[in-house]
């Protein structure tokens, strides 16, 4: 078991004043906290992200669509599960009605995409599957978990007038026009295990108390833990809400009887 290394990066949206048992150094708005990646996890990257203002209106590219821009980087599919929501917080994901690519790099340019997008109230244990190349902002006042292939590869459309550059030609290029599916969007119940994705790249879980055998052989290699309620423990060492461990499988951890954590694995 080894717990993993905690990076708190600034952004301009982020917040000033963070939920336990983070804590936002003087002066400085974390917008989100990452768990370095192992070198036997180098593909997976989960992390908290909290706002006080609205992120961009951005896309990734999926690996192809990488590879062929000559990206150095993977594309990125991503998840998120909401922990923390202020009244009227909403996710920006696709649009309301189909847009093509003329329609949506003009409306980019005028600040008009944003009404244009589906813009979700959301609250604690919403859970949302993000494909590359759906357009999609996080709006203020909140908290997810994500978890999402390891790159940094993101292609802003809008940006509010930040002076930050965007890329228009490239996220137009990858960006699907697209109503998201309803099946890639639940509410997650407050108790039970629950499946929460299993897509090309990972497999997730938000766990209650300790895994079956049919799940901790789902989990038979690397996986990272998140505790979220109770500490997680192998062989003496033990992993705190706030932190992130690597084990080699699943069946090696010992989870709080009443405890509750999200688990992910690679699935490529």
């Amino acid at each position: 078991m080894t717990n993993l290394p905690t990076r708190l990066v600034e952004k301009p949206w982020g917040a000033d004043a963070l939920p336990a048992p983070f804590v936002a150094p003087a002066g400085r708005r974390i917008g989100e906290i990452w768990f370095e990646p192992p070198a036997e996890l180098p593909s997976l990257l989960v992390k908290y992200i909290f706002t006080s203002e609205k992120l961009s209106v951005q896309v990734h590219p999926d690996d192809a669509q990488a590879a062929a821009a000559g990206e150095t980087d993977r594309g990125k599919e991503e998840c998120w599960l909401v922990i923390h929501a202020e009244p009227g917080a909403t996710l920006g994901i696709g649009f309301d009605h189909p847009l093509d690519h003329a329609t949506m790099r003009a409306a980019a340019l005028d600040g008009s995409i944003e009404a244009l997008m589906t813009w979700y109230p959301v609250q604690p244990g919403d859970f949302f599957y993000i494909p590359a190349g759906t357009v999609h902002a996080i709006g203020a006042g909140l908290g997810l978990i994500e978890i999402q292939q390891n790159s940094d590869i993101t292609y802003r459309l809008y940006d509010y007038g930040r002076p930050r550059p965007l890329h228009l030609d490239a996220g137009i290029a990858v960006a699907q026009g697209t109503v998201h599916d309803p099946a890639l969007r639940r509410h997650i119940p407050a108790t039970g295990t629950v499946e929460l994705a299993d897509g090309r790249y990972f497999l997730a879980h938000r766990l209650d108390g300790q895994p079956d055998a049919a799940l901790c052989a789902r989990y038979a290699g690397p996986t990272l833990i998140i505790p979220r309620q109770g500490i997680v423990t192998v062989a003496g060492t033990s992993c705190h809400p706030g932190e992130c461990t690597y084990v080699p499988n699943l069946e090696a951890a010992a989870f709080a009887r009443n405890g509750q954590a999200i688990v992910v694995r690679p699935k490529c």
